[in-house]
């Protein structure tokens, strides 16, 4: 039996206000030849499959249109949710989809048993058990009447998170004791390395859990939420597989990839990743403005999709002027040309100029920064003490908002 694991779709996601629905679907026509060729007999999809809990007509038909297609080819799927997905969205359609061998776990199940999905070959043969495992909200691992016995929130969180998986693979040993199980998660792990895109969840790093919460009965752990593909603890057969396609500026070096093993006698062979094309490229050009024109007008396009390009001009002393010049420079050329769009710009200088309108004018909107980065900018000038723990408090509320607006 043949795998595929990947997660992070994030349908809708909009970077600087221009949709990422084209690469998506080069990505979807992608994946699905290349389960065609490589003959694959289970997807999982581990978390974010939207960008946001209310998806769009579009966003929704582009991801059943996918799933429609998965069916025509007779493959069995499993998706779990993921801390951008609503569970109220993913599991409305989920008794239907069943009977069409796609297995959706939009939240955390209180019969644990319902997160372990028995995947049975074309002989109705057992081959497999996957613990299906959603992003874990805190009314899903912490409990009131315990959580005095922890230092702090994100070691209750830890404690809780970990003690989903160890009830998990103990019910798994005990009923299926010959059958390999593979788990899937969608959290932060020790270690990961982050690009800018990903939503800070269980505040960051404090809660960040550790390879060995995973029980030894877990022979593959497919991971989502961290964009970057990447193993967990040396451990090949813990990784993330990331994102599909580039979500930020931070993640245009990044070689973007799904993941492919094998149940073969019931053990997991060794994992193969295959690298997803490029699409489009990421670009951030930096200089003085005179610089800048000249590397725009001769630059080179390679690839189907017209370029994201990010400018940073530098000079050395403010001149009001320049910010409109630039301005106008942005607006002819993403009007005037189809090699690129430049999606952000700004201004810096050296000496003058340095406020908040100046930002702005720059090309620098509110809807650019994350919540947290405009609350790091509405504090960094007041006289505050603890500020370390305001930013904690704001952080654990911002979860709260988020993890409510998602159910």
């Amino acid at each position: 039996m043949k795998i595929l694991h990947t997660a992070d779709w994030h349908i809708g996601k909009q970077l600087h206000k221009h949709a990422l629905t084209e690469e998506l679907q080069f990505f979807f026509d992608w994946l699905l030849k290349t389960i065609q060729k490589e003959q694959i007999d289970l997807l999982l999809i581990s978390g974010d499959i939207f960008d946001k809990a209310n998806p769009s007509l579009d966003d929704r038909s582009l991801y059943f249109q996918f799933l429609k297609k998965l069916i025509a080819i007779n493959i069995k799927v499993v998706v779990t949710g993921g801390n951008h997905d609503s569970i109220r969205y993913l599991d409305a359609p989920s008794e239907i989809l069943e009977f069409l061998d796609i297995r959706v776990i939009g939240g955390a199940r209180k019969n644990l048993q319902e997160e372990l999905i028995e995947i049975r070959n074309k002989e109705d043969k057992l081959e497999l058990i996957v613990a299906a495992v959603p992003f874990l909200r805190d009314k899903d691992i912490r409990n009131p009447e315990t959580d005095d016995q922890f230092k702090n929130r994100a070691e209750a969180i830890r404690h809780g998170i970990e003690k989903h998986y160890t009830d998990l693979a103990d019910i798994a040993k005990k009923k299926y004791p010959n059958t390999p199980v593979i788990a899937m998660g969608h959290l932060y792990a020790k270690g990961s390395i982050e690009s800018e895109s990903e939503r800070e969840i269980h505040i960051g790093n404090q809660a960040a859990i550790e390879s060995k919460i995973f029980d030894e009965v877990f022979k593959y752990v497919a991971l989502g939420h961290i964009h970057r593909p990447q193993i967990i603890g040396k451990n090949p057969f813990i990784r993330y597989s990331g994102s599909p396609i580039p979500l930020s500026f931070s993640e245009k070096k990044d070689v973007k990839s799904i993941v492919i093993i094998e149940c073969k006698n019931s053990k997991i062979t060794e994992p193969e990743i295959h690298k997803v094309p490029i699409q489009r490229e990421f670009v951030k050009l930096t200089g003085p403005l005179s610089h800048l024109k000249e590397k725009l007008n001769n630059y080179e396009h390679n690839f189907p999709l017209p370029s994201f390009i990010e400018l940073e001009c530098t000079e050395e002393n403010f001149n009001a002027l320049t910010l409109k010049e630039v301005d106008d420079m942005v607006s002819q050329m993403n009007n005037e040309n189809e090699k690129f769009k430049i999606l952000k710009h700004r201004v810096k200088f050296e000496e003058g100029g340095k406020d908040t309108s100046e930002l702005f004018a720059s090309g620098i909107q509110i809807e650019d920064l994350s919540p947290e980065e405009v609350f790091i900018k509405r504090i960094e000038n007041e006289p505050i003490e603890n500020r370390d723990e305001i930013l904690e408090a704001f952080k654990e509320l911002l979860e709260i908002a988020e993890s409510e607006s998602n159910l």
